[in-house]
């Protein structure tokens, strides 16, 4: 691998993150900004509050998008680095979270997470994912399930004898998601955390 196509590609993966997809849609669907609706978050639970459940799907699946367009052009530009992709993939979460067209005010990244994480270690995400949604179905905490996945896809990775690249990525985006949830784990712990229905609250 080419070290200056590696770091292109993480470059072009932060750029690719980003795109607010949820800013962007909310804009043009009723000209407010997400970013000053419901929970602040720029992702894909406060847009399904501030404009709707399609308007949220569209959200989550543009974000996990974005994220696969970034490994794939990682990928291409260094002829299949698994090292390149894995950097991408935090690069490109990072941008998500912090996009640099955006006052670095985005979302907290886990639609971006599961579709690089899809790529890259696509057992153990479905695993998690499935986990993931039965904790929400049974307690309708968004954050929990989005905490769920991110921190049970590393160990699954290592179980599993995955690349090393790959191990330390999940355990970095798990970081990443465990950092940007701070507030959401406080008022879980609390009690105080608001479920998936409700008119206020955030996580994807």
């Amino acid at each position: 691998m080419s070290f200056w196509m590696g770091c292109l590609s993480a470059v072009i993966a932060y750029i690719i993150g980003s795109i607010s997809t949820s800013t962007l849609v909310v804009r043009l669907v009723s000209g407010r900004d997400i970013r000053e609706e419901g929970s602040g978050n720029a992702g894909a639970t406060n847009t399904m509050r501030a404009i709707g459940t399609k308007w949220g799907v569209v959200v989550l699946l543009a974000d996990a998008l974005k994220g696969m367009i970034a490994l794939w052009i990682a990928l291409a530009l260094t002829r299949g680095s698994v090292v390149a992709a894995a950097v991408s993939a935090i690069a490109v979460v990072v941008g998500h979270n912090w996009p640099i067209f955006f006052g670095f005010r985005g979302g907290k990244g886990i639609a971006t997470t599961i579709g690089v994480l899809l790529w890259l270690a696509p057992i153990p995400t479905v695993i998690a994912g499935v986990l993931c949604l039965i904790a929400i179905a049974l307690t309708r905490y968004v954050s929990l399930g989005s905490l769920i996945l991110t921190v049970l896809v590393p160990i699954i990775v290592a179980v599993w004898f995955m690349h090393t690249a790959v191990l330390v990525a999940s355990i970095v985006l798990a970081l990443l998601s465990i950092y940007r949830h701070r507030s959401n784990i406080a008022r879980l712990v609390r009690g105080q955390e608001r479920r998936i229905f409700d008119k206020s609250g955030e996580s994807l």
